[in-house]
């Protein structure tokens, strides 16, 4: 699910304007409330106010505007009680100006450090984009919808990842979670989908790609520690699930990387997939030998999959309890995927009565039945 691009935060021109009339107001109150009232009462004091709300919320020239509006309702107050020259109004005449001028180089300060936040956002908002693509809408045989949470405020992207690759005749798909999450995991993250995408078309069987994945993925993980213990390569890894689906063949293959088991819907049965051996996850592969053998499944017209990490199933309530999916799938047995996908995202911000505590991913395909090369993205 793609989010959209940062928004300019700049109101229509003819608004941008309106919008500071009551800040401005305010100091021409000032002189104006001081006719009406007796002569031992002062309310020139209040004049800061204005001021520092337009350093705290406008831009340099709004609040050079309104310090300049306070000065002449200072002197405008003091001229119609005849105080203009006394020494208490020269003052506060001086410490206005001090306290305009100060505030106008932090106002300055604040916006050269925002032009560089946004520049900053912007810059991570693209590279995050292309690390993880939107999946499509279509992909061959199948529908899809997904979204995908990042724990950490303000990125795109954590410690889960997936990506769609089509091949001659199927449809290739990776769902995965890093060792850690957070925007710390995000070079895990590359390997595994630079490595998925590079081997997923150069391999007849989904058994190859596999193996091309451990290696490229363990090879990377190897050389790209930085000398800390904690990032030598037993210590990363990544957990993921490989999909192929036939776009003419009434299947689906699965090679499990040590990742939580999908659920296949079927009519109104809920299935979990569960890998009777499944493979080390990714960058674990020297451990322990093995084949790669895929689990070979029916999937056929109107059968759904749901794919997801952890931060879905282990989500807590209040008291404690995991988000328990595959019991609240099954009565959703009859929903479309990005129906489902809603419905499983609100259920879960209900459970967990607040914000996440990991990423999250979560993936829904159906099958349609019907090949449909074009992609609708």
């Amino acid at each position: 699910m793609s989010r959209p691009p940062l928004p300019a935060n700049k109101a229509p021109k003819g608004e941008r304007g309106y919008r500071w009339m009551p800040l401005w107001a305010a100091p021409i109150a000032v002189p104006v409330a001081d006719w009406f009232l007796p002569p031992d009462i002062h309310l020139a004091h209040l004049l800061v106010i204005p001021l520092a709300l337009a350093a705290a919320y406008a831009d340099t020239r709004r609040t050079a505007v309104t310090a300049l509006l306070a000065l002449a309702a200072l002197v405008a107050a003091a001229a119609e009680r005849r105080t203009l020259t006394t020494e208490n109004v020269l003052v506060q005449m001086l410490a206005l100006v001090l306290l305009s001028t100060l505030l106008l180089i932090a106002t300055r300060v604040r916006e050269r450090h925002q032009r560089q936040l946004t520049i900053v956002s912007q810059v991570s908002e693209a590279a995050q984009s292309v690390l993880l693509r939107p999946l499509p809408r279509r992909a061959g045989t199948l529908s899809l919808a997904s979204t995908y949470v990042a724990v950490e405020t303000g990125a795109r992207i954590g410690g889960d990842l997936y990506a769609l690759v089509r091949a001659p005749d199927a449809t290739r798909l990776i769902i995965g979670d890093a060792r850690g999450k957070g925007l710390g995991a995000i070079g895990d993250i590359e390997t595994v989908l630079g490595a998925f995408r590079f081997n997923a078309h150069g391999h007849s069987t989904l058994s190859g790609l596999a193996s091309a994945l451990e290696s490229d993925v363990s090879w990377d993980l190897s050389q790209s520690h930085r000398g800390d213990p904690a990032e030598w390569p037993g210590e990363r890894f990544v957990t993921a699930a490989v999909l192929e689906i036939p776009d003419d063949d009434p299947c689906a293959h699965l090679i499990s990387f040590g990742h939580l088991p999908p659920l296949l819907l079927h009519g109104k049965h809920v299935t979990p997939l569960e890998v009777s051996v499944p493979a080390p996850p990714l960058g674990l592969g020297a451990l322990a030998e093995s084949e790669y053998a895929p689990l070979t499944f029916r999937f056929t017209q109107g059968d759904r999959l749901v794919l997801y990490t952890d931060g879905v199933t282990e989500a807590r309530d209040p008291t404690g309890s995991f988000y328990p999916l595959a019991e609240r799938v099954t009565a959703w047995t009859d929903q479309r995927p990005d129906a489902l996908v809603r419905r499983i995202g609100a259920d879960l911000r209900a459970h967990t009565g607040g914000p996440l505590a990991d990423d999250m991913a979560l993936i829904v395909l159906q099958h349609e039945g019907t090949h449909t090369r074009a992609w609708i993205s």
